[in-house]
């Protein structure tokens, strides 16, 4: 896993598909407005069924993770200056975790496919996004 930080700031989590282990590991801090775990259980492992209470949140930030299913996607990391601080190049099976960052994507390969999450609701590019 690696992190990026500029300034004592978590920018964001690097989850290289050779970081995978054994059990349940979090990737991101329980400060994050968006948590990532992954699991890796052996064949039979039962997870105890549940659902999560309703339960109030204060969110003043949207942060999004992408997973690269197939093929390779650059990601610019830029900080709160709008500088761009490093270039991640990741694969098929590789996550990054954009957390206190500015971000950009170039697609590196033809049938890259990713599959993108973060915390919502979406309200609307004006409210949502600032253009770097």
């Amino acid at each position: 896993m690696e992190k990026i930080i500029r300034d004592g700031r978590l920018l964001a989590v690097v989850w290289r598909d050779s970081d995978w282990a054994p059990g349940l590991q979090f990737c991101t801090p329980d400060e994050l407005f968006i948590q990532v775990g992954c699991w890796q259980y052996p064949h039979g492992k039962q997870l105890a069924a549940h659902r999560h209470k309703i339960y109030e949140r204060t969110v003043t930030q949207t942060q999004e993770m992408v997973y690269v299913k197939r093929g390779r996607l650059k990601v610019q990391i830029f900080d709160a200056d709008k500088g761009l601080v490093e270039e991640v190049v990741l694969e098929a099976g590789d996550t990054a975790v954009l957390a206190d960052c500015g971000h950009g994507y170039e697609v590196l390969a033809d049938g890259t496919q990713v599959l993108e999450a973060k915390n919502g609701p979406f309200i609307d590019v004006e409210t949502d996004k600032e253009q770097l």
